[in-house]
């Protein structure tokens, strides 16, 4: 054994063994921010840099390239891998929001259809991705998160095939329908099967990984759009929704490769599956047993009903909704708050109507406003990637507020350069170049603050009993938001003008980013088993003192 594994394993070994003091620990308010938390993880961090040092001095020489100072986390590739394997679900409803946009000019004109039922069908993907989001948390608890991953590419396909053949409005719709359950399954169980698997220094890259993929199928649907439109609007449209069923293959057959979540493991009582699991998903035997042990304590600390082969989620519901302890009832109120601001944002209608803003704004060419919609994608994925690749390192909290700050000021700016132009005759070329930037930047906020870490945050407060449900309930929320506004958006701009919808977007942001202020504590760095305790009672402050937030 070289000496870097060594130091490793001894750490290890600290870690999990150590019994620190009441100074040693955390002390565990609802504020994680506060000064005894900071001074409490400084004494935690000394003691850890204290024991990385004794260890290192037992050989007696120097070894280049080992580090005393803590390592930078690395990416786990059976981690990595099912992480990347769940978010190609995230890719089917990006591509649909991106292709739609520009789809839906072709389509107005080809099948005749009013504005109304433009709405409706634009709409009736997200509606109905209710259903699919509400059924998800049962259905992951019974068969497991691994073949929820294999229904949800399993439905988006069959609703594909149906969007691309359809002769008819209805024909369309029946797809959209289809295609929606499947989007509902996937916006819910990909989050919650990455975070599970994730070890807590690379949790929130990986369980970000669905709004990047979220966002790249937004750019490829844009770029469908531009490559596919040059051809007869009978055949282009189509072309470009039953494109959609290639992603869906391919998740079906890579499914082989994913570990199950090893914390299901647990719950259905097979803790040797779930042994296996944790070793493929972390870096040392040692790490894995060290999960796994805090995984079962938890699962103990709910009742021996948490941890058998029969447990398929019962009681959950009535637990949520009819008789929430406090710190779950904080836990839901965040969870949901999360959601219901990211579509309240506006985000999604924005993106699906864009070449109904810009055309309103004075682009007219439709080659010219899928052009447009194609930057603005880039704009969308390039800023999603950066706050993936930072998030672990910034933290929730930060991020998130910068986002929704930003885009409060970015939809007040859109707002004015849309009030402008409406009340132009001459349309300006700088006022058009506004509307066109402060699209873009909504849109890049989108993806720094809310569009990741919604996904993030809202899979990894849950307690484990309560993550697949307690997820499915949030982004359900999430989801009747989305078609709420994207359903209303063109009716409402029509009584209010697309200025003063983006100024009231503005003033829901500005109120979304003092929300998560007062109610979404910092999570970085954070184990699943330990998150819970920050929503605590300040009266579970004496009890909690002994037990240390563990690190790994």
């Amino acid at each position: 054994m070289d000496m870097d594994s060594e130091i490793e394993i001894k750490l290890m070994q600290f870690r999990s063994s150590h019994k620190p003091d009441k100074q040693d620990c955390y002390y565990l308010l609802p504020d994680s921010e506060s000064p005894a938390a900071k001074e409490g993880q400084r004494r935690h961090e000394e003691l850890w840099h204290k024991q990385a040092s004794e260890v290192a001095s037992q050989k007696h020489t120097d070894l280049p390239g080992v580090s005393l100072q803590r390592k930078k986390p690395r990416f786990n590739k059976y981690a990595l891998t099912g992480a990347i394997l769940a978010s190609t679900n995230s890719i089917l409803l990006g591509y649909d929001i991106g292709v739609m946009s520009g789809a839906i000019l072709y389509i107005r004109d080809n099948l005749n259809i009013t504005s109304i039922q433009v709405e409706v069908l634009v709409g009736s993907l997200n509606v109905c991705s209710l259903i699919g989001s509400l059924a998800a948390g049962k259905t992951s608890d019974c068969i497991g998160r691994r073949y929820t991953i294999v229904l949800a590419a399993a439905t988006f396909l069959l609703g594909a095939l149906l969007m691309g053949l359809a002769p008819s409005f209805l024909f369309l719709m029946a797809g959209r329908v289809v295609s929606g359950i499947g989007v509902g399954y996937s916006l819910m169980i990909a989050p919650v099967y990455t975070t599970e698997i994730s070890p807590a220094m690379t949790r929130g890259f990986l369980s970000s990984l669905p709004e990047v993929f979220i966002n790249f199928g937004i750019l490829l649907g844009y770029i469908s759009n531009y490559a596919l439109s040059g051809l007869p609007e009978h055949i282009n449209w189509r072309l470009m929704l039953g494109l959609a069923a290639l992603p869906a293959i391919a998740v079906a057959f890579g499914v082989i490769a994913m570990p199950e979540s090893p914390r299901w493991l647990v719950m259905k009582g097979r803790f040797a599956d779930a042994k296996q699991a944790l070793i493929k998903t972390s870096d040392s035997v040692e790490e894995a047993e060290f999960r796994l042990n805090e995984m079962t304590r938890t699962i103990a600390d709910l009742g021996h009903a948490a941890s058998s082969n029969n447990w398929q989620g019962q009681g959950v519901w009535k637990e949520l909704l009819l008789r929430p302890s406090r710190p779950l009832r904080r836990i839901l109120i965040a969870a949901i708050g999360v959601n219901f601001f990211m579509q309240a944002s506006g985000n999604d209608a924005v993106v699906y109507y864009s070449p109904e803003v810009f055309k309103d704004a004075g682009i007219n060419s439709k080659k010219q406003l899928v052009g447009v919609t194609v930057i603005m994608g880039i704009a969308k994925t390039s800023f999603v990637l950066i706050s993936a690749l930072y998030l672990d390192h910034f933290g929730r909290r930060p991020l998130l507020m910068l986002g929704s700050a930003g885009m409060a000021v970015s939809l007040a700016v859109l707002g004015l350069g849309s009030k402008y132009l409406d009340q132009s005759e001459i349309k300006p070329g700088w006022a058009i170049a506004l509307c066109v930037i402060a699209v873009c930047a909504a849109v890049s906020f989108f993806s720094i603050g809310l569009g990741p870490i919604t996904w993030v945050y809202s899979s990894e407060i849950f307690p484990t009993k309560f993550r697949a449900q307690g997820s499915s309930l949030a982004i359900s929320v999430n989801r009747l938001v989305s078609g709420i506004v994207a359903m209303s958006f063109l009716s409402i701009s029509r009584a209010v003008t697309f200025g003063g919808m983006f100024f009231i977007l503005a003033g829901i942001m500005a109120v979304g980013t003092v929300f998560f202020y007062f109610f979404l504590p910092e999570t970085k760095g954070k184990s699943l088993e330990d998150i819970g305790i920050l929503f605590e009672d300040k009266a579970h402050e004496n009890h909690t003192l002994d037990r240390p937030i563990t690190l790994i």
